[in-house]
């Protein structure tokens, strides 16, 4: 039978799934989740809405904040451009699909660490194999714990993962595979570090959903892949009085407001803005891209307010290189950079 999760290597994410009937049957059966969702919502984002503005970071952030996610199929070019922003952190995709070349993904990471100290975070990809085997989950993560804790004590669980074409069907599934992850991490590795839950967009009822529930787990620190209404300007809103400072300030809320959180820092682990003329490696269409000239001072934007917020620790820029939405373009084998590549080492150099 062929899977219904087919990965678009233009765009560096899953395909939405085609195969409709399946995706219905899946969606019925995780139907009590999405009202436990609906009723966590109802209760706690009114709340998280009316304290926004008042809880304040416990210290300020943001003074290295500059972070930017590097892949295998990128190739070794990536060490010397991040050598040239000078950026110190990166989150490097490791797929549970392809844990069995997991040695690859350890030796292309450690080349960024062979000149200059970084702060690495292995971003974990869940399918669909690892969601149904728990007991395969917890023999790969053991592995890929016991591969990279020699330079890295940071691993985020999961990613987008109130996307079906990512694999979950539910918030439900989501956290019965984090207590998963970490209770191994709880038993042998006590020193790593958990990041959850990386929901995708301002979708704030998963996140909800994801930070007050009754499953037994903390998340060490925050993840969201927090990105802006794409047809424009970090300054625009969504429901009304949601730019993307607010977005910020209602994520945090919601972090202060939830049991489940073991600190007040958030990683922001991927944002950017899609390109014009870029098809088929554009994420998104034609109508929802942006210039080269509104992606850099996007970016910069972005990245202003993420740090005058004083509530993240790091925002990755996804990604390097990534002809759709990235820094550099490397179609027809050459390294172009934009732009955005020189003004993010600029950000970098001006601290």
């Amino acid at each position: 039978m062929q899977t219904p999760f087919i990965w678009d290597s233009y765009s560096d994410q899953p395909h939405v799934i085609r195969d409709r009937a399946y995706k219905k049957q899946m969606k019925k059966k995780h139907s009590l989740d999405y009202l436990k969702l609906a009723l966590s919502t109802a209760f706690v984002f009114p709340v998280a809405t009316a304290l926004m503005k008042v809880f304040r970071p416990s210290m300020s952030k943001g003074n290295d904040i500059y972070g930017m996610g590097v892949n295998l199929d990128k190739g070794d070019v990536q060490v010397e451009l991040i050598e040239e922003l000078g950026v110190k952190n990166l989150l490097v995709r490791l797929p549970l699909s392809d844990i069995q070349n997991i040695q690859r993904y350890y030796d292309f990471t450690c080349k960024f660490i062979q000149n200059d100290k970084k702060n690495i975070v292995v971003n974990i990809l869940q399918d669909r194999e690892h969601i149904d085997d728990l007991q395969l989950l917890q023999k790969d993560i053991t592995v890929i714990f016991n591969t990279f804790k020699i330079i890295t004590n940071e691993f985020q669980i999961g990613n987008a993962i109130n996307r079906t074409k990512w694999g979950f069907f539910s918030i439900g599934e989501y956290l019965k595979f984090y207590k998963c992850v970490q209770d191994i991490r709880d038993e042998n590795f006590k020193d790593i570090k958990l990041i959850g839950p990386s929901v995708i967009d301002f979708e704030y009822y998963y996140t909800i959903r994801a930070l007050f529930n009754g499953y037994d787990i903390k998340y060490d620190k925050l993840s969201s892949l927090l990105y802006v209404d794409r047809r424009g300007s970090p300054y625009n809103t969504q429901m009304g009085i949601f730019d993307t400072k607010n977005k910020i300030n209602l994520l945090y809320s919601l972090l202060r407001l939830s049991p489940k959180m073991r600190s007040d820092e958030i990683y922001i682990t991927e944002v950017n803005w899609p390109l014009k003329g870029t098809a088929p490696y554009a994420p998104t269409s034609e109508k929802e891209c942006v210039g080269y000239d509104e992606y850099a001072r996007y970016m910069v934007e972005y990245y202003d307010i993420a740090k005058k917020s004083g509530k993240i620790s790091k925002v990755f820029w996804h990604q390097l290189i990534a002809p759709g939405y990235g820094l550099v373009d490397n179609r027809d084998g050459k390294i172009i950079k934009t732009k955005a590549f020189y003004e993010f080492k600029k950000m970098v150099q001006n601290g």
